[in-house]
């Protein structure tokens, strides 16, 4: 790959239409607020929730770690063509001394040895300053979209220069450790390209996803198709909602209880494997009040008080899409919380019609128990230095995702039906 544009100064890169071959300009933005909102909707035109800009101005506010975030137009023959979105973390070396835990012996040099000492020495040093293209808060690719009328192998080809480009300028102020883009189902084309341009492949945890099949009008309806086994089991899970009051949330609600979902969601959170970057405080109020109509926040509650809540999205593509949720541990196991909020995801989907139900990524086991499939997700890290070459390897191992046995709740007359 030849890239055609240089890095430049920190002031000269924000200027408008930086040209990258005879055809495509650029134009980078360093906050969501100064994009030029015409040229990126032009080519967002409401596809997907998580690149309208009013929803990345709140992601801009995310905390636990230094988030930074930047914003491209492409443009091909002066009309914009094409939106890339980057996000930019800071790992503390804290991170990584639970990353070497456990790991064996084939990964523990001398070396590497000395670098575990040097982090149990240095932990709230930045180590690692993640460059990904697209959006670590959500499962998904979506770090980029272009006019469908420009090529696939054209659009990588800028989007690599785009990459290369940008992710330099942002090296000369304060150094890249990783390029990351990720969450793709098929390997990106040409591969070559990316083999060129030193790009790895790994795969990490799967998106879970649940087909509802023709002629299902309630959960009752989708549960009938499980096996006895699994029938039972929903069953009995379902029945712990007797006890609780459960509602959707209208936007006032939302707000009046921000505290107490933040909290919830806080719960989840603290138990993550890998803690990165946390929502702002006043996320789910936010969110509600952009997207009312579409995004819906359900309560669970117990003698008045909210121990659980899950929110989802029902997404432009007309699947509903399982967001963040919160719930009190203590309270999991008597009421099966978190069984009981994955099915109210795909209740939701039966209930406005959609035939598909992404689950996310994390406790695949348990959600293939209530009928969602495990679709592999790959993605694409080029080291920038000689420290996250050196941790590359055991950094990939931890977000691989573990081993764990899927299960299948339907009958098995009724198991080609839902598997698409």
């Amino acid at each position: 790959m030849f890239a055609f544009c240089k890095p430049v100064s920190s002031k000269k890169r924000f200027l408008p239409f930086r040209k990258l071959n005879k055809e495509f300009t650029f134009t980078l933005f360093e906050n969501a607020a100064a994009i030029q909102s015409a040229d990126w909707d032009l080519v967002t035109n409401t596809a997907t929730i998580f690149l309208e800009r009013d929803y990345l101005k709140i992601i801009e506010k995310s905390t636990h770690t230094r988030l930074t975030s930047r914003y491209v137009v492409v443009y091909f023959k002066g009309q914009s063509c094409g939106v890339i979105y980057f996000q930019i973390a800071d790992f503390r070396a804290e991170i990584f001394e639970n990353l070497l835990v456990n790991q064996g012996e084939s990964l523990r040099s001398k070396r590497l040895k000395m670098f575990e000492n040097y982090l149990g020495s240095n932990k709230d040093e930045v180590l690692l300053r993640l460059f990904t293209c697209g959006n670590n808060l959500v499962s998904g690719a979506y770090g980029y979209l272009f006019d469908k009328k420009i090529e696939e192998e054209k659009v990588h080809l800028v989007l690599l220069n785009i990459i290369d480009v940008v992710s330099k300028e942002e090296k000369l102020k304060g150094g890249l450790s990783a390029i990351l883009m990720k969450d793709f189902y098929s390997p990106l084309e040409p591969r070559e390209l990316f083999k060129e341009e030193k790009y790895s492949t790994f795969f990490v945890e799967p998106n879970l996803i649940v087909d509802i099949p023709e002629n299902i009008h309630s959960l009752n309806d989708y549960i009938a198709l499980f096996s006895k086994k699994y029938r039972n089991r929903a069953k009995g899970i379902l029945k712990n909602l007797e006890s609780l009051e459960t509602r959707y949330l209208n936007l006032a609600e939302v707000k009046s209880r921000e505290k107490e979902l933040y909290a919830l969601y806080e719960n989840i959170f603290d138990k993550a494997r890998f803690k990165l970057i946390k929502l702002p405080t006043d996320y789910f109020s936010k969110v509600k009040e952009l997207f009312d109509s579409v995004f819906n926040v359900k309560g669970y509650f117990k003698d008045g008080r909210l121990i659980a809540f899950g929110s989802c999205f029902i997404m432009p593509d007309g699947s509903v899409e399982a967001h963040y949720i919160g719930l009190d541990y203590d309270l999991n196991s008597t009421f099966n919380l978190y069984q009981n909020i994955l099915y109210s995801m795909i209740e939701e989907a039966i209930r406005s019609n959609r035939k598909v139900v992404n689950l996310g990524r994390t406790a695949a086991e348990i959600k293939t128990t209530v009928g969602a499939k495990a679709h592999e997700l790959i993605c694409y890290i080029k080291p920038q230095n000689t420290i996250s070459k050196l941790i590359q390897k055991p950094f990939i191992s931890f977000l691989q995702p573990a081993e764990w046995t899927p299960r299948n709740p339907f009958k098995e007359e009724t198991l080609e039906k839902t598997i698409r």
